[in-house]
Formats: C-alpha cells, sequence, structure tokens
C-alpha cells in the first residue's frame, strides 16, 4: 500500500508538472516572440518620458506586411540605434527581432484624445494605414491610421509628411537612460541603424 502511493504521488506530480509548462503563450513563428507580452502606459512611464508611446511589446504584425528578404540586418544580430525616436534610444544596443520590406511614411496628425498635434511622426508603415493600396502614399494625402504607437494615434487622420520605400526593422533594446528592455519597438530603417 505504501508503494501505491507513492506512485500516485509521482504520477499526481508528474502531472502538475507537465500542465503548468502548458500555458497558454503563443509565439509569434515570424519573430519568435511571446505574443502575449504587453505593457501598459504605466510601464512606459516607469522607465522615463517616452513621448507618450505605448509599447506593444507582442511583436503583432500588420496583416500583408512580407518579411524582407535580403535585409541589411538579419534577425538576432546586434546593432547601434542611430536616431532616437524618444529618450533613451539614441546610442542604445539593440537586437533585431524583424525586419519587413514595405514603405513607411513620416506623419503628422491630431491625435484623437485631444493631445498636442504630432509632426514629422516617423514611422508608420503602409499596412498601418486604413486606406492602404497596392503602391505608396504620395505626402500631402491625408490618410486613417491604423497604428497603435502612442495614445490617440489609433483613428487618427494624418497627412503624410515623406515616404520611405525601405526595409523596416523591429528591435529590442536597452535604454541608454536605464529602465527595463524595450521589447518589438516598431519601426526602424536602415539608415537609423549602425553596427559597433
Amino acid at each position: 500500500m505504501k508503494q501505491n502511493k507513492k506512485w500516485i504521488g509521482t504520477i499526481l506530480l508528474s502531472s502538475a508538472l507537465l500542465l503548468g509548462a502548458c500555458g497558454s503563450d503563443e509565439i509569434n513563428e515570424s519573430t519568435g516572440t511571446d505574443t502575449n507580452q504587453t505593457t501598459t502606459e504605466e510601464t512606459s512611464s516607469e522607465s522615463g518620458d517616452h513621448g507618450g508611446m505605448v509599447h506593444d511589446e507582442s511583436g503583432e504584425i500588420p496583416a500583408g506586411l512580407e518579411e524582407a528578404e535580403n535585409p541589411m540586418y538579419e534577425v538576432g544580430e546586434s546593432v547601434i540605434l542611430q536616431h532616437g525616436h524618444m529618450p533613451g534610444m539614441e546610442g542604445a544596443e539593440a537586437t533585431i527581432v524583424g525586419a519587413f520590406d514595405t514603405t513607411a511614411y513620416e506623419v503628422s496628425f491630431d491625435p484623437t484624445n485631444g493631445g498636442e498635434r504630432e509632426e514629422n511622426h516617423r514611422w508608420v508603415i503602409h499596412e498601418e494605414i486604413a486606406e492602404s493600396t497596392e503602391s505608396a502614399v504620395e505626402p500631402g494625402e491625408e490618410v486613417t491610421l491604423e497604428a497603435r504607437h502612442m495614445e490617440g494615434m489609433e483613428g487618427a487622420t494624418a497627412t503624410i509628411d515623406d515616404a520611405v520605400t525601405s526595409t523596416v526593422y523591429m528591435v529590442d533594446y536597452q535604454p541608454t537612460e536605464g529602465g527595463e528592455v524595450v521589447r518589438n519597438h516598431k519601426w526602424l530603417t536602415e539608415e537609423e541603424l549602425g553596427q559597433e
């Protein structure tokens, strides 16, 4: 009887460990990142002022976005951020977690939440524009944003300031001013990245 209790205990413990390891985490096949990771605005503000940026760490890729066939920087490669879209980015060490071929737009818009007008925001990609078609949108045209990079961005009417056909990158980086690693930051162009 004592032997049976040991076996039952072992089976129950093994089952509990096995079930515990089978969580609901889903992995994004294109980037290898956990699609259930998200942070809130509060997390962003804990690591400094990031200009209203909302860090969606899910790594979710817009529908229709194609992986780059021959990117300058490969997934997993270490780079240095040459341009800062927000404090703590310029000069930060980063790792490429995604590379995609598309058109990137610099846009100006009035946030839907009534915040201050955003001028020359970099970057919203073609697949994050409601009116996206086969061809790139021209500077001066008005579009509706589907991106959620900043509070009040999704659904905002924006004017295209500039358009660049390029490989865009999603990166994980350690802010130069400290704080937690920012995961799946969208988007940077090749010209905004460099190597040590």
